[in-house]
């Protein structure tokens, strides 16, 4: 399997668990489960969620940043990267 198609993979992954996560917490509030269950839930989604976003990010850097196919690209790629984590920070 090429690494790209590895690296695509290993990212649905991780979105499905974040989903199944999302899932658990609406069960537990569905069934009224209590307050630290639910933030054991929420919690555990945020960490997927960043999770995620570190995994994209590192792709980013080392596609766009670090190796982008062209000079020109490796300004592009630090701007989209700021402005990702600027978004992601708010």
């Amino acid at each position: 399997m090429p690494q790209a198609l590895r690296e695509k993979a290993k990212l649905l992954n991780r979105v499905r668990r974040v989903r199944g996560l999302i899932d658990a917490i609406e069960r537990a509030l569905d069934e009224e489960k209590g307050c630290p269950e639910v933030l054991h839930l929420i919690a555990a989604a945020r960490g997927g969620i960043n999770g995620l976003m570190g995994e994209v990010i590192e792709d980013h850097i080392r596609e766009h940043v670090v190796e982008p196919t062209k000079p020109s690209e490796r300004v592009e790629g630090g701007l989209e990267l700021i402005d990702a984590i600027q978004s992601y920070l708010k």
